[in-house]
């Protein structure tokens, strides 16, 4: 994907987001316990300017974050989506930028980064408001599950094994194939860390296969879809689903 289509769903998403969450901030989040909408729209604002500082400073705003301000949740999260919107306005993907993917220093990580956060906490504001979930589209899904496994699991399996507390030293190394549609990904927990096998047609010792956008909200501990399907047995399955709850908290 390019930063474009990026762009033009993360406009989407955040509209669709700010519209149902608004409808009863006082409605509780079920796929963040002790939320409300109220809290969702701060968050996610809170969330868009902490990456408007980073790009702008070149280092970590400290501290953070800034005092509340007074406006209400509605208004606080459009402020900050105006001002990340015309900061990725302003500057090129490929320009630097601070990340904390080694891999990706650039605004471009920022901007697809942005498109995901806000795809899926869309989802939260459809679940608490009881509405159907609009579609997650394709392209955005398989992205969005590729980063997840790849950034989320692996690199961070890496670079901070120490988040993952016994889950990640007791895994065996047994195998898990993620599928969706036509894409797969062969998922390795070891207590060395996680290997990610992209387009692997390796045997799996279980496997979880749906719609890219089914099994990204299953990534992502959300439910309101068809849930997944699940084959082989459920060991590599739970210990997979609990290693990724410590990588998104």
């Amino acid at each position: 994907m390019d930063s474009p289509r990026y762009l033009e769903l993360f406009d989407r998403d955040a509209a669709r987001l700010r519209e149902v969450a608004v409808r009863d901030v006082g409605a509780p989040v079920p796929s963040c316990p002790g939320w409300t909408a109220a809290d969702l729209l701060l968050h996610v604002g809170e969330v868009y300017l902490h990456k408007v500082e980073a790009m702008r400073r070149g280092a970590w705003p400290d501290p953070w974050p800034l005092p509340p301000e007074p406006a209400e949740p509605a208004g606080y999260f459009d402020r900050a989506l105006s001002v990340l919107r015309a900061e990725f306005a302003a500057r090129k993907p490929g320009e630097p930028a601070l990340t904390w993917y080694d891999a990706d220093q650039t605004v471009g990580f920022w901007v697809r980064r942005m498109a995901l956060e806000t795809v899926v906490h869309r989802v939260d504001a459809e679940l608490a408001a009881g509405e159907p979930l609009a579609p997650i589209p394709d392209d955005l899904a398989l992205d969005g599950i590729d980063e997840i496994l790849v950034a989320f699991l692996a690199y961070a399996a890496a670079k901070w094994p120490e988040e993952f507390g016994d889950g990640l030293a007791a895994a065996e190394g047994r195998t898990v194939s993620i599928q969706a549609g036509d894409h797969r990904w062969l998922v390795r927990p070891s207590a060395s860390g996680v290997e990610v096998a992209k387009g692997s047609t390796a045997e799996a010792d279980a496997s979880v296969t749906g719609s890219p956008h089914d099994v990204l909200l299953w990534l992502w501990g959300r439910q309101g879809g068809t849930t997944p399907s699940f084959s082989g047995g459920s060991e590599p399955v739970e210990r997979l689903r609990g290693l990724l709850k410590d990588a998104t908290q």
